[in-house]
């Protein structure tokens, strides 16, 4: 018998909410009856506008936490139900599966969780031409779908048989970069490969290889490591200065869980800024405009490298909409980054005559042998490379475990009353930090300016039970400290939920 539910009244129930381009929550909350619903709405939303029909096949790949192999199942029963035809990618990058469906034309799936421990799970849905956008999930959540008797009294599949793999994402992935950069790229490079439990791991080491440099293979692990790209862990800064200095490394590669957001060390083991990465990768890419988020480090700005600079929310999908506008206004090569890294390519690019495709969806990969690839040609260090951009730094923390209504509580308790009482009141909590506050931006989250030239900004997260908190200033310490301090002040004021 089937059954009639709406996307909105699941989301309700389970407590499995949109984030970024996806659905995420608890695993245990993430039963194959509330996936299946949601890759069904989302292929209806698809169908609606001509995306998707009976026979159209759909891309899957998901991540190496446990839970993963699961929801992928219940995803393809999904596909099946609605007439659609699986491409079962195996355990790819984010961004392998997404090529492979622009490349083919088909809708595609991720099922990961990124950088979130593994108590918890997602589901990123692309478009046949770019990640879904903040249009495409608000028509998926009003979606109403209709459930066959698939499912027994938990919402489990009472029988999904394990699927073998059947499609090759992989190989073209590698390819993308081995014929854009060439196979000497990174010769006479010694390049450390952090492989923690990240999907792309073999595919990072394959491509070192692939492209004339020498991988060696550091911290592999059996079990999750929830790696975040922003918050990079205590214990992962001290093994990489270790592993640098110990094996004489030119830089230390890594991803997150799902490999679409990059980490890159210096020679030195000093793992580097996402935004900072951003830009030294548009720089060689010869990109004119660019966008990114509000978060991301004002050395875009200072360095005066970029034609056009397009500042949006935070998250991917914004990043996407704010570069199809610099598309649309004629701007020759586009790209846009966040400060977790990925880098998104908007239009084609010429490297040394060779030329590489668009991918409109956050890559690891392509930030960091840009950068690479560009240091060996100019015969400097990474370290030497970050030194000739503008002196802005950026830091990044969360409170973890901290509920979203409460996050909404501070903002909304900080930023109550007329700009002067905001002001007023912000400097009374913050200036014995930084200072007199001179300005705030409310595009996402709450950014204060200071009069010094410090920067705190306060954002609940997207996908997860976190406050955000990103710093700039002057000084790699001073913008570690700040955030730090401002943190502390966060977690002791008292605002109520």
């Amino acid at each position: 018998m089937t059954q009639t539910v709406s996307i909105a009244g699941l989301m309700a129930q389970s407590g499995v909410a949109f984030g970024t381009s996806g659905a995420r929550g608890l695993v245990s909350a993430m039963t194959d009856r509330i996936c299946f619903a949601y890759t069904a709405a989302f292929l209806q939303h698809l169908s609606a506008i001509g995306q998707f029909a009976p026979g159209t096949h759909v891309a899957i790949a998901g991540d190496l936490r446990p839970s993963t192999p699961r929801i992928m199942a219940a995803c393809a029963a999904a596909v099946l139900h609605m007439g659609g035809e699986v491409d079962y990618c195996g355990f790819v990058p984010s961004p392998a599966v997404a090529a492979y469906g622009f490349e083919h034309n088909i809708p595609s799936l991720m099922v990961t969780g990124s950088h979130i421990p593994d108590d918890r799970n997602g589901i990123k849905f692309n478009r046949t031409d770019s990640e879904v956008l903040k249009s495409d999930e608000i028509a998926i959540r009003a979606q109403t779908v209709s459930l066959p008797d698939l499912f027994d009294e938990d919402g489990m599949l009472k029988d999904a048989a394990p699927a073998e793999p059947l499609a090759d994402a992989a190989t073209p992935y590698i390819a993308r970069y081995v014929e854009a950069f060439g196979t000497q790229a990174l010769a006479g490079m010694t390049l450390g490969v952090y492989e923690h439990s990240a999907v792309g791991r073999d595919i990072l080491i394959a491509l070192v290889e692939a492209l004339g440099g020498e991988a060696v293979s550091l911290g592999r692990s059996d079990h999750f490591i929830p790696v975040d790209t922003e918050a990079v862990r205590s214990e992962d800064q001290v093994l990489a200065r270790q592993w640098a200095e110990k094996h004489g490394l030119d830089a230390i590669l890594s991803t997150d869980g799902d490999s679409d957001r990059p980490l890159l060390a210096n020679e030195q083991g000093v793992w580097m800024r996402g935004d900072v990465l951003g830009i030294l990768s548009a720089r060689a890419l010869r990109i004119a405009a660019i966008a990114t988020p509000v978060s991301c480090n004002s050395a875009v700005e200072l360095s005066g490298l970029f034609k056009a600079v397009r500042r949006t929310r935070i998250g991917s999908p914004f990043v996407i909409e704010a570069m199809n506008t610099l598309v649309a206004d004629g701007q020759a090569s586009v790209c846009g980054y966040e400060a977790n890294g990925g880098f998104l390519l908007a239009t084609p690019v010429v490297l040394e005559e060779r030329r590489l495709s668009a991918l409109p969806t956050r890559d690891a990969v392509l930030p960091i042998l840009s950068v690479l690839v560009d240091a060996r040609r100019r015969g400097v260090t990474l370290s030497a490379l970050q030194a000739q951009l503008p002196e802005r730094y950026t830091f990044s923390e969360r409170l973890q475990n901290y509920p979203t209504a409460q996050s909404n509580a501070l903002l909304a308790h900080l930023e109550h009353g007329d700009e002067a009482t905001i002001l007023g009141r912000l400097t009374a909590m913050f200036g014995e930090l930084a200072g007199k506050v001179d300005g705030i931006e409310r595009t996402d989250g709450l950014r204060i300016h200071f009069a010094g030239g410090d920067i705190i900004h306060l954002r609940p997260s997207g996908n997860a039970p976190e406050l955000r908190c990103y710093t700039e200033s002057d000084s790699v310490e001073r913008a570690v400290t700040l955030n730090m301090q401002a943190l502390q002040l966060v977690r002791n004021c008292g605002v109520p939920a």
